[in-house]
Order: structure tokens, then C-alpha cells, then sequence
């Protein structure tokens, strides 16, 4: 890794040797969460944008000196990344905005965002010599680091354990793509402390974003396309839906990537928003207190975590970019999910469009104005939970094969 400097704790700032299954400080334990320290400038005098345009790769791997592999590691096949980017003026309006862009990461191969970190695990794993690895997960990192594994095309496997609240399609997918499936009878906490115990039993290799640093390396790479697909001109805001705060942690890290190498020229300020009934990392925000550990009620799943282990990250990122949090109901999210599908035809799971149901709060807030320009990240696609799709989406129209009923009804609808 040339351009790999080392990893260092972002408690008591020591330094190691980036090697792959490097996970947490020495000196800390829990609370010693490293991070990927780079050479910036060497990649300033060897990496340009100029460069970058004439790279025929279309996936996180274009962004090659900014992620921490081996440069001839073996990769999934799985084209991961390359997500499209929208300009929805009608989505904007809506939501009281006049500049709105949308990024679909629900397009990735297994629906989620998650993929780009779930292909840095299955590189990592590789270089270090490891054929298992494992996760916790309430589905989203479960299928992709099951697909990417199966990606491979390896003798790998996956070992996942998710939560019994698991929605049954990101189940499914995780057994179609051959991983062993643990389905703990209990929280997504005591699934996470079982796959803990597994891990460190058995030596694993453990894909847990909170705990491996890599892992927000692959989930910046979000932000790297988008300030690329925008020509480098960065939008006033970022907003990402906020869980265990590895997704927001790495926004940054990729906002001040790429500023640090001179392709950008400022970070965006971003909008961490939670479900209210899941909100630890927000009430930390706020008060600056130490994190408490929460209940997880709510029905978007992915961002369930009562207990999250990459906290310091997610609220440094935000404060770090004079950011903002927020909380938003359940029937917001269910109302959003139908208001972005009908708007705009993205299909985004609850967790997906949490971001966007607290820019209307934000915006209704005062915190961001009409005139910022914002873009946020739908992390999920819809088929992903179909079960508060359907609760989103309301009735459908049930009817004998009568065209005057039918009629009638289309008539009482003002459909015609």
C-alpha cells in the first residue's frame, strides 16, 4: 500500500503498522478505533484529476490511491460503486429546496451501500491470509459481505449473525449467496457480542465496520464518486442516515481526502439524522455527554444500533464539518419512502430514506435554508424490506373483473 502511511487511534493517537487484520489500539481496547492515516502528498505529486478522467474503471477501484489495499490484491468481481447521481428539482421542492441532488447506492449489487465496505473486508481478508469472515449485521452488511464473498470466487465463506428482527428478504439474500446464517433470538447487541466471541474463538476475519478500520475506507468512496460526478464543486450539505456512525465517519474521511489532495476545496457540512427511536448517537450530539445505550424501536432496521461502537467518529465528522443531527419519526420515513418512489422513482428502504426525511426537518428547522444546495445518500434499496414498503404504499385496488365497477371506482379516485 504506497500511499498508506499507518493506522492510527483516534483516542491516544499511537501508530501501527497497517497490516490487514489490525483492528483496534493496543492501549484503548474497545475505545481505540484506528484510523487510515495517508501520504498526501505523494498522492498530490503522483494522482490527478486529469489522470483520473482517463481511468476506463468504473467502480470504487478508479479511486485506487485513496483506499488502503495491496494494488494487485485480488478483488470481487462484483462491480461495486458507480451509482447514479440525480438533480430532482421536483424531490427538491418538496422537501423546500431549490438545489437537490440524490445519489441511489441502493443500485449497488446487493441493494446497498454497504457493498463498498463489504468489498474492502473480502480484499483484506485475502491479504491476510484469512478464508472466514465474519459480521454482525440486521442484513444490509450480511448480504454484502455474503455476495462479495461469493464474489470471490473462492473457497470463502461468510459466517453472519443478525438479529431475529432481520427482514426476511435480506435473510434470503444472505442463504442465496451461500453464507452460514445465525439468527440470534434477541437484540441486534447480543447478535453483535456472539459474533465478537466467534470471531476472536475461532480467528475469523472480522468484517464489523465499527471495529475494523478499513471498512469506512470502502464507505467514503460514496462521497468520492459523488464529488466527482459533480465536477469537484462540493454542495453546502451532505446528509447520510446515521446507525453505528461508520457511514457518516467515512463521508468525511472522504470530504477530507479529497481536500487534503487539492480535488476539492472544502468539506461540505453534513446532516446526521437518526430514527427517534433509536437515537444514541444524536443525544450524544447534543449534549455532549457520553453515549448511552438505547433501545432499538424502529422500522428502519439498518440503523437499528442502541449501542454503537463507531460514535467518536460519526459525531468528530459531524462537528468537524460545523455539521448537524436529527431525529425523525417512523411514519415520517414510511411517508418519505413513498414520496421519493413517487417522486422520482427511487425505491429506498426505511433506513435508505431516513436522510431525506430529516432534510424536511431540517429545512422546516431553519438549519438548512432554501437556497443551500444539498445532497444526501439513499443507502438502501426497497426490496430490500418489502413489509413497510407495503405499509408505505398504502391500498391497492381490489376488484371483480367488471369494467363499470371499475369505472366507478377510477371515477370516485379521479383517476379518469
Amino acid at each position: 500500500m504506497e500511499y498508506v502511511k499507518n493506522l492510527k487511534c483516534t483516542n491516544c493517537g499511537k501508530t501501527y503498522e497497517a497490516i490487514p487484520d489490525k483492528y483496534l489500539c493496543d492501549e484503548c481496547g474497545d475505545k481505540g478505533i484506528l484510523d487510515v492515516q495517508y501520504k498526501y502528498e505523494k498522492i498530490k505529486k503522483e494522482w490527478s484529476k486529469e489522470e483520473l478522467d482517463k481511468n476506463p474503471e468504473q467502480s470504487i477501484w478508479r479511486y485506487l490511491p485513496l483506499i488502503p489495499i495491496e494494488k494487485n490484491s485480488k478483488r470481487p468481481k462484483l462491480r461495486i460503486g458507480h451509482t447514479p447521481l440525480y438533480h430532482s428539482k421536483a424531490m427538491g421542492e418538496k422537501l423546500g429546496l431549490n438545489n437537490l441532488v440524490i445519489k441511489d447506492d441502493g443500485l449497488n449489487p446487493t441493494g446497498s451501500l454497504k457493498d463498498r465496505a463489504s468489498a474492502i473486508a473480502a480484499v483484506k481478508a485475502r491479504e491476510a491470509n484469512a478464508y472466514t469472515v465474519a459480521c454482525s449485521s440486521t442484513g444490509n452488511a450480511a448480504s454484502s459481505l455474503a455476495g462479495n464473498i461469493a464474489a470471490m470466487e473462492e473457497d470463502m465463506n461468510a459466517i453472519i449473525f443478525v438479529p431475529e428482527r432481520a427482514p426476511a428478504g435480506k435473510v434470503a439474500q444472505l442463504l442465496i449467496y451461500g453464507a452460514e446464517v445465525v439468527s440470534v433470538q434477541d437484540s441486534y447487541e447480543a447478535a453483535y457480542y456472539l459474533s465478537d466471541d466467534a470471531i476472536k474463538k475461532w480467528g475469523w476475519y472480522n468484517r464489523n465496520a465499527a471495529i475494523n478500520p478499513y471498512l469506512v475506507e470502502g464507505k467514503k468512496t460514496a462521497v468520492l464518486e459523488m464529488a466527482e460526478q459533480l465536477n469537484w464543486k462540493m454542495p453546502d450539505w451532505v446528509v447520510f442516515s446515521v446507525g453505528d456512525g461508520c457511514t457518516i465517519a467515512g463521508a468525511y474521511k472522504g470530504l477530507y481526502d479529497l481536500k487534503q489532495i487539492g480535488f476539492t476545496d472544502r468539506i461540505p457540512k453534513l446532516l446526521g439524522v437518526q430514527a427517534e427511536g433509536c437515537a444514541p448517537i444524536t443525544k450524544a450530539f447534543r449534549t455532549g455527554n457520553d453515549l448511552e445505550v438505547t433501545d432499538e424501536n424502529t422500522i428502519a432496521d439498518s440503523i437499528a444500533v442502541g449501542s454503537p461502537r463507531n460514535f467518536n467518529k460519526a459525531l468528530n465528522a459531524v462537528k468537524n464539518s460545523d455539521g448537524e443531527m436529527v431525529n425523525v419519526s417512523d411514519d415520517s420515513i414510511l411517508k418519505m419512502m413513498k414520496s421519493l418512489g413517487s417522486t422520482t422513482g427511487i425505491f429506498g428502504e426505511p433506513a435508505g430514506v431516513t436522510g431525506l426525511a430529516g432534510i424536511k426537518k431540517a429545512v422546516n428547522k431553519g438549519i438548512i435554508s432554501r437556497d443551500e444546495s444539498v445532497a444526501v445518500v439513499i443507502t438502501g434499496n426497497g426490496l430490500k424490506d418489502t413489509s413497510n414498503a407495503r405499509k408505505a404504499a398504502g391500498d391497492l385496488i381490489e376488484i371483480e373483473a367488471d369494467i363499470d365497477k371499475l369505472e366507478q371506482i377510477f371515477g370516485d379516485k379521479g383517476v379518469i
